[in-house]
């Protein structure tokens, strides 16, 4: 059985289904984003685990043990919430060793746990501070180390991030992930930032709607998307509609070219499909090993540093796709018409969800 079994789960508020059937098993060790857009379910997911809300069905297990009726103080469950949360009127070692003194440990045993998590989290000598004087980066280092102070089985993350600027939180989802590895605790991880769930994750949940339309490691999640909203939300992408030729042979027609899929279609002849490419799969001009051509006529072109962007109309579709900036090769200028070249393994195909 898996160390956190979530089963059928069910969430209603009123009349409105905010979670539905929602399964997923976690490993021992295993690091999980809930990545989605707001209003998904996401959030309400990990109160359900957490034991702030009581779902309408389904069951929750952890390490074997039925936790689904269970208060949030019966669970041992870490939480970190986007706000911090911090005690104002607590010193640093004070917020850390809070659940400690909560669950009656021995004060010499609480303070030499409150040391080691802030030697963990890298504040060793800020003990004496309070929140105000730290920074935003420091303060949700102290959370953490407040939520992970009294061992707890789950370590959950509510959108930890999202209050900090970009270059902290770079460094700082860096940190988590290297903590939450050196402990081997099992962690979920809610943001709507796609960035964060594909680098620090084992697995990631896409979720929509209340379901989870995908679940895989990052490698899939964004080079195999399941869905038309997979793709679109996860990453850029240039959605196609295409005719099915020869499904058995992997055949469309896309723009008026020919395309060999290399696959099997689940599809009549006929029938319309969706495809989708990633910018970096389609390449400017003819290339070798990319045996499809598209003609395109360049619509805009947008300069975002190591990356031009490049987006060409191919028929009614608006292709994006991604060139290096080399100083001695510019971009084509717009109203231009171009050659596009494509291998056909790089096409996805796509699900109607």
């Amino acid at each position: 059985m898996a160390y956190l079994a979530i089963t059928h789960l069910e969430k209603s508020f009123g009349p409105t289904r905010v979670v539905k059937d929602f399964s997923l098993d976690v490993d021992k060790g295993e690091f999980i984003s809930l990545l989605g857009p707001s209003g998904c379910g996401k959030t309400t997911v990990l109160r359900l685990v957490a034991g702030f809300e009581t779902p309408s069905a389904g069951s929750i297990h952890i390490d074997g043990q039925d936790v689904t009726a269970l208060h949030p103080n019966q669970r041992n469950i870490g939480m970190v919430f986007q706000s911090y949360a911090l005690f104002p009127n607590l010193t640093v070692a004070q917020n850390v060793g809070f659940g400690l003194k909560v669950a009656g440990m021995a004060r010499g045993e609480a303070a030499a746990r409150v040391d080691e998590m802030l030697r963990l989290i890298g504040l060793p000598e800020l003990g004496a501070r309070y929140p105000f004087q730290l920074s935003g980066g420091q303060q949700q280092r102290v959370a953490l180390a407040r939520a992970l102070a009294p061992r707890p089985r789950v370590l959950l993350l509510d959108e930890p991030l999202s209050a900090l600027d970009a270059k902290i939180r770079v460094s700082l989802r860096q940190e988590i992930r290297q903590i939450q590895q050196q402990l081997g605790i099992t962690t979920i991880f809610v943001t709507h930032d796609q960035e964060e769930a594909l680098s620090m994750s084992d697995r990631v949940v896409v979720m929509n709607g209340g379901i989870a339309e995908q679940v895989g490691v990052p490698f899939d999640i964004y080079n195999r998307p399941a869905t038309r909203f997979v793709a679109g939300f996860v990453g850029t992408h240039t959605a196609f509609d295409a005719q099915v030729t020869d499904a058995a042979a992997g055949e469309v027609t896309l723009g008026g070219t020919r395309v060999h899929l290399g696959q099997r279609l689940a599809a009549a002849q006929g029938e319309i499909i969706h495809l989708a490419l990633r910018p970096e799969a389609a390449h400017l001009g003819r290339a070798e090993g990319r045996e499809t051509v598209l003609s395109g006529q360049i619509a805009q072109v947008n300069f975002m540093g190591s990356i031009i962007r490049v987006t060409a109309m191919v028929g009614e579709a608006a292709l994006t796709l991604d060139m290096f900036n080399r100083p001695d090769t510019p971009p084509p200028p717009v109203g231009s018409t171009v050659d596009i070249s494509v291998a056909a393994r790089d096409f996805i195909v796509l699900n109607a969800g």
